[in-house]
């Protein structure tokens, strides 16, 4: 069956009838429609068989629908026949019109191209007059015949640019200066050749072609700008040469073969470059200066010479000098109108062999301008030094050794460096030619060997031999030293290992081993450090603050820091050096503690016949406490009790309110708790002994 798309008439559109043989045109039966929009989109008279349409359809949708349909009995709802499926199609009609999915278009083209998709209608096309093109396209359906539809897209057409113009200078002749002190590298100038081309086409390069500086300037290329840049390659001369010419070419880097006819894609330009004079400092004759120097040289000898002249035309006068922080020792010297340098103090090679100083050459009309040199002097070697051993030697000689035994090899040193090398000779003084027990031999690696002439030394006979040995080079002059050789005569085993050394070893018991006597001698240290442990120990033991005395009362009266009764109580305390401070020339020993340092004693104040400052007593009983060597910081009771003389107050002591001891009575201590228990024993012990 087939519909119309996009019927939208009042009524419902048939589609079609559905009708089957066994129906004879009574009512009894029933169709009944199914599948693709079955019930929604399509409808069916159950009666009838007639397929209506209930929906505008869309064929760009859905095309076409599948269904199924089944006769059945009205009252039992049977099947009369197997269901029948069919396919209902839409219809296209034309409903849309074309359209440009991708627009609007963008299409590249190269300049002077001829053939294209879309051709071009003007030849040799240049992209430098005009760069893009917009072209609008229509689509027709239907062929293009009446009652078609259209659509219409916009292509913008771009014209790529391809390398068919050469390098154009800005102008034929450029000018530039530059001054003669530039630095090496550095840019004096740039040039520009313009292209019309763009990106890879519009790349150039630049040469130096001709000219008298091809040698003394260079061009390279700025990528980012495309300029010619012109440096300095040589150092310029504004007393040499004042002027340069130099012809500078550019060039495109790619070139289109299909336009290579066109020309030359190069172009040359003219650059004339001034040198300007500078004011140079002074120049000298060498970048660097070797000398050499005996090390005996004397003093004000010249030893070299540095020379300088000033480049510029006005050619100032040169003053030299020496730069002091390179020769802080003032070792050399140099003249500063000439340059000459000369020795001020001695050299040693053996001490130092190389001197590295700075010479500075300063022009006179302009100190500004200031030049510098590097001058390295070697001090050449003399024979000064004699050799002498290389260290120390002591020898030990076997007892039981054989004649002819190498006792010891020995070898020299010389802190000189002759041209061949060291040779050394050795010999015996004189007087010990004839050297009954040793002898020596020189060895071909400029060694000494010292050999014992017999056997049967003897440690008891002679422990020590003093060898004196004179080594001598062949310097010129030749210089000699005597050096000592010390043979010392040991035990050896069987196989010659040494033992002993010591005459005494002989008078040790035979039965006691070295180790024992290490090991007793061990003991005996350990037990002195114990001993000076224990009596450090106690010594720094302190003694009790506070002297339990039971028989002196007075005493355990200070303790408890009573101020006693003013200076006419003398019964209580006795402060004869308090009444008398003019007196004191003596240090009074602390008994809160136990002294141990001895203090020597102070110079007490100078004698006042008239009268005691008790102020300035008081302060120097406080500076002698403070200053104590023999008391740490422990609590302890300074008394000061002078009250001064002829005190018209009297004494406010309680120990003087009675005329006797007799006259009190002290049992009332007893009843005051058993913190005065004992001293109510005290005092009751006192009255009992004077009743009898």
């Amino acid at each position: 069956m087939f519909v119309l798309e996009e019927f939208s008439g009042p009524e419902p559109i048939l589609v079609g009838r559905l009708h089957t043989d066994l129906d004879p045109g009574s009512s009894k039966i029933k169709y009944i429609l199914s599948g693709d929009g079955a019930g929604t989109i399509f409808v069916i008279n159950d009666k009838t068989g007639d397929i209506h349409a209930m929906k505008r359809l869309d064929r760009e949708e859905k095309a076409e629908y599948t269904l199924t349909a089944q006769a059945v009995d009205r009252d039992t709802n049977k099947p009369l026949e197997p269901p029948s499926e069919f396919i209902i199609k839409v219809q296209d009609i034309n409903d849309n019109a074309p359209e440009f999915v991708d627009g609007p278009y963008h299409a590249t083209v190269p300049e002077m191209s001829v053939v294209a998709i879309i051709k071009t209608a003007l030849p040799n096309m240049d992209r430098e007059a005009k760069e893009e093109y917009f072209v609008v396209i229509q689509a027709k359906d239907m062929g293009g015949h009446m009652g078609g539809l259209s659509g219409t897209t916009t292509v913008t057409i771009t014209l790529t640019d391809v390398n068919d113009n050469p390098p154009k200078f800005a102008q034929s002749l450029y000018h530039f200066s530059v001054m003669e002190d530039v630095a090496l590298g550095e840019p004096i100038g740039r040039v520009k050749a313009n292209d019309l081309d763009i990106g890879e086409n519009a790349k150039s390069s630049y040469d130096i072609i001709e000219g008298d500086g091809m040698d003394i300037f260079e061009i390279t290329t700025d990528v980012q700008t495309q300029d010619g840049i012109i440096r300095v390659r040589k150092p310029l001369d504004f007393e040499t040469k004042k002027s340069y010419t130099l012809k500078v070419e550019a060039a495109n880097v790619h070139i289109d073969p299909r336009f290579i006819s066109g020309g030359p894609f190069k172009d040359t330009a003219t650059v004339k470059i001034v040198v300007e004079d500078a004011d140079e400092p002074p120049v000298f004759s060498s970048p660097t200066y070797l000398l050499e120097v005996h090390e005996n040289a004397a003093i004000n000898s010249v030893i070299g010479q540095v020379t300088a002249h000033d480049p510029d035309v006005s050619s100032s006068p040169i003053r030299f000098s020496i730069d002091r922080h390179t020769d802080l020792e003032r070792q050399f010297n140099i003249n500063a109108e000439d340059g000459k340098i000369t020795l001020a103090t001695p050299l040693d090679r053996e001490t130092n062999m190389w001197h590295n100083i700075t010479i500075v050459a300063t022009e006179t009309s302009n100190p500004i301008n200031v030049s510098r040199v590097p001058v390295a002097i070697k001090v050449l070697d003399v024979n000064d030094n004699a050799p002498e051993f290389a260290s120390e030697h002591e020898a030990f000689l076997c007892e039981n050794g054989k004649p002819g035994q190498v006792i010891q090899i020995v070898s020299a040193i010389d802190k000189d460096d002759p041209k061949n090398g060291h040779y050394f000779l050795y010999s015996l003084l004189p007087e010990m030619v004839n050297n009954p027990n040793f002898t020596i031999k020189k060895n071909e690696d400029n060694t000494l060997s010292i050999l014992a002439k017999h056997s049967g030394f003897s440690r008891q006979k002679q422990e020590v031999y003093l060898l004196p040995i004179i080594i001598s080079d062949s310097g010129n002059p030749p210089m000699s030293s005597t050096g000592t050789l010390t043979i010392r005569v040991c035990g050896c085993s069987s196989d010659g290992i040494v033992q002993s050394c010591n005459a005494e070893a002989y008078v040790l018991p035979i039965g006691l081993s070295m180790g024992a006597l290490i090991a007793i001698l061990a003991c005996i240290i350990l037990l002195l450090v114990i001993v000076v442990l224990f009596v450090t120990l106690r010594r720094h033991k302190n003694e009790p603050l506070i002297i339990k005395d039971d028989e002196d009362v007075r005493e355990n009266i200070i303790r408890y820091d009573d101020e006693g009764g003013g200076e006419e109580d003398t019964e209580a305390f006795d402060i004869a050096t308090l009444q008398n401070p003019d007196g004191i020339n003596g240090f009074l020993p602390r008994k809160d503690i136990k002294p141990d340092l001895q203090f020597m004693p102070r110079q007490g104040l100078a004698p006042v016949p008239n009268g005691v400052d008790v102020d300035e007593f008081i302060n120097v009983r406080l500076h002698e406490a403070d200053n104590d060597p023999t008391a740490p910081p422990y609590d302890s009771i300074q008394i000061y009790g002078y009250e001064g003389r002829g005190s018209v107050a009297g004494s406010l002591s309680s120990l003087e309110s009675s005329a006797s001891d007799s006259d009190q009575n002290f049992d009332y201590l007893s009843e005051w708790g058993p913190r005065f228990k004992r001293l109510g024993e005290l005092y009751s012990v006192g009255e009992s002994d004077k009743e009898t």
